[in-house]
C-alpha cells in the first residue's frame, strides 16, 4: 500500500494547536479525509479522523454526546455515563473513524503527511497561493466533481421558482 496523494488545508489561527486538515489517497483508489495536523510538544503530529462518542437517552433512546447535560430530543437531564478510558487512563470522548492497524503504517502516514504539510507551508508564502485541499468541493457547487471525476447535471442545485396563488401557510408545496 502506498500513499499516492496528500492534500493539505492550512489553518491560520494564531495560538491554536490545530495547524491543518488533510486528506490522503492510497494507491490512487481510496481517500481518507479530515486528518488533522496538530502542534504537539515534540512537533507536529497526525490525528486520524474521529467522531464524538455517544450514549442513548434512557427515556427516548436518542443519541447524545457523552458529556451532554440534557438529551437533545426529549430534554431529560442526562445521567452520569460510565467513563470510557484509554490505555493511559484519560477519559475517552472520541473514537477514530479510520486508523492504521500497525505502527509501520502509522509511521509511513505520519512521515508522508508531515512532509506534505511542510511543503504546503513553503508554498503558502508564494504569491497567488491556492491550497491543494481546495480542489475537493463536495457540496454540489458548480465545478464540483463530487469526488468521483464526474460533473453534476446542469440543473443541480437550481430551484425551480413556483408561483403560488395563495399566501397561506403551505401554499405552493405541491404545485
Amino acid at each position: 500500500m502506498e500513499v499516492t496523494e496528500v492534500r493539505v488545508k492550512l489553518i491560520d489561527e494564531p495560538g491554536e494547536r490545530l495547524q491543518a486538515f488533510c486528506s490522503i489517497t492510497f494507491d490512487n483508489s481510496f481517500v481518507v479525509r479530515d486528518l488533522k495536523i496538530i502542534d504537539g510538544t515534540c512537533g507536529p503530529f497526525v490525528a486520524m479522523p474521529s467522531r464524538k462518542l455517544t450514549v442513548h437517552c434512557p427515556r427516548c433512546r436518542c443519541k447524545n454526546h457523552l458529556k451532554a447535560s440534557y438529551c437533545n430530543q426529549c430534554g431529560r437531564r442526562s445521567e452520569e455515563s460510565p467513563e470510557v478510558r484509554d490505555e493511559t487512563g484519560r477519559t475517552k470522548l472520541y473514537a477514530d473513524v479510520a486508523h492504521p492497524i500497525n505502527s509501520a503504517c502509522r509511521v509511513m502516514i505520519q512521515e508522508r503527511v508531515i512532509r506534505a504539510f511542510e511543503e504546503e507551508q513553503v508554498k503558502s508564502k508564494l504569491p497567488g497561493y491556492v491550497s491543494s485541499y481546495d480542489d475537493f468541493t463536495d457540496d454540489g457547487e458548480e465545478g464540483s466533481d463530487f469526488g468521483f471525476g464526474i460533473s453534476p447535471p446542469p440543473h443541480f442545485g437550481v430551484r425551480k421558482k413556483v408561483e403560488s396563488r395563495s399566501n397561506e401557510f403551505g401554499a405552493g408545496i405541491f404545485e
